[in-house]
Order: structure tokens, then sequence, then C-alpha cells
């Protein structure tokens, strides 16, 4: 059996479920999936692709990216994520050929920005790196 035919979606935790929904919802512009099932929010992008909520109280402990997005404009988005209320992560991994400016990587691969939900969850963006 192949999975390539099926869509996918991400599984965040929350401690909060309220708080994370209203970060999702509000600050990311998500939208809330009604057929969701029981102990999780199901919040819809793109697509059809999703991700789901449920609470845990291990949300926030992985030190690693758990969902990112695919945007056109990495700069853009951060700016627009930024006039929010979001930070974004500065990284300086060599050893990964990782360094953020203004919470931007950019190398030959694209452009890249990590972020927090408001349960400590990391998130990204990425895109293509800009023309220029």
């Amino acid at each position: 059996m192949s999975l390539k035919q099926y869509q996918v979606a991400g599984m965040i935790p929350a401690a909060d479920m309220e708080r994370a929904t209203k970060f999702y919802t509000e600050t990311l512009g998500l939208e809330v999936d009604p057929s969701g099932g029981e102990g999780a929010t199901v919040l819809r992008s793109a697509d059809g692709t999703s991700i789901a909520i449920y609470q845990t109280p291990s949300a926030g402990k992985a030190a690693h990216t758990l969902a990112a997005w695919n945007v056109g404009d990495v700069k853009a988005a951060v700016e627009e994520l930024k006039g929010k209320g979001v930070t974004f992560e500065e990284y300086d991994m060599p050893e990964a050929g990782i360094k953020t400016v203004g919470g931007i990587a950019t190398d030959t691969y694209g452009t890249a920005a990590w972020f927090r939900d408001s349960e400590g969850n990391i998130l990204g963006l990425f895109g293509p790196t800009p023309a220029g």
C-alpha cells in the first residue's frame, strides 16, 4: 500500500486547547473543521490539508519543527505575522547550514523562518529564495 494518494495531517500537542485554538484561528488564520473528531480540534489550511491540535501535558517539548507552511514570500509572511505579535526564532547552526537574520534563513535551497505557537511548539514557513 502506498500513502502518497492520501492527504496527510499534522498532529500538534496543546496544553491549553482554548488558547491554542485561538492562536491557530486568530493569529494564523486557519479555520476550524466542524467535522473534526472528539478530543482534537482539526484546523484546515489550503487544499484540504490540516493540522489537529490535541490536549496533552507534553506540548512544547519537541526541539524540532512540527509543521511548516510553504508560502510564496517568506519575508512578507514574517512581516504579517510579526504584526500579529508572532516572534520569530533566531538560529545560528553552522552544522546544519542555518543562520537566521531578522528571523529569516536564506540559502540556495530557499528561504525559511521559524516561530513558536501559543504552546511552545516550533512551526515554520518555507519558500523560494528571493530573486535578486
